[in-house]
């Protein structure tokens, strides 16, 4: 791929080929960005169904909000689609090092170690603003037009693959850390967010299922 040109500005079809291919980017937590986008935009559908309808009337303050809200969060894991793949390149390199000697072993560690850190920074950041999108979907099954209720189900289940298809691009990075406090730190933090994001996702498929299951 051409210098700054962004895998976000791809079709979807070339996305998904390049997704398929021997190349190590986009991967799992690229994928995982764009499923988060894709579930937040489903919830903007309902949001922009919902707008103007009288019906709503008493919502509609709280339904721009939710708006806003989401196209920023789409722009963000949008970004986050191609800055998984440019956090991962040290890495990668990091792989090929040389290690013939202690002191090529060593230097290999040092520059690994920070590869690792940068490698996690991105998919941490990826859970945040996915549960930030479930926080949305929350308000959404409860305030959005209820011909479009199980999108807002959809739109969650995608949110809660996302932070959970991030979360496992922290942990096997975390796994080859030699620095295991640091490494605690971060799965400490990632279990948080999967905790508490699968926890209110499954609420929100719950209800949505309910209210529309016969």
């Amino acid at each position: 791929m051409a210098i700054n040109e962004l895998m976000v500005d791809k079709s979807c079809k070339e996305f998904m080929e390049m997704l398929a291919s021997d190349a190590p980017t986009p991967g799992g937590g690229g994928a995982s960005a764009m499923v988060g986008a894709l579930g937040t935009a489903l919830g903007s559908m309902v949001g922009n169904l919902t707008l103007g309808k009288k019906k709503y009337e008493s919502v509609q303050e709280d339904i721009k909000v939710i708006l806003g809200k989401a196209e920023k969060l789409q722009k963000e894991l949008l970004f986050l689609v191609d800055e998984d793949a440019r956090v991962f390149e040290p890495l990668s390199k990091a792989y090929g090092l040389p290690r013939n000697t202690e002191e090529e072993r060593k230097k290999r560690d040092e520059v690994m170690e920070e590869a690792l850190k940068l490698a996690c920074s991105v998919p941490l950041k990826i859970m945040e603003k996915s549960l930030e999108a479930i926080a949305l979907h929350e308000e959404l099954a409860q305030k959005g037009t209820r011909i479009a209720i199980s999108d807002v189900g959809v739109g969650v289940l995608f949110c809660k693959a996302a932070l959970m298809g991030a979360s496992l691009n922290v942990y096997i990075n975390t796994k080859l850390m030699k620095d295991r406090e640091y490494a605690g730190k971060l799965n400490a933090k990632a279990g948080e967010l999967l905790a508490e994001g699968i926890s209110r996702a499954d609420k929100v498929y719950k209800d949505v299922e309910g209210s529309i299951k016969g």
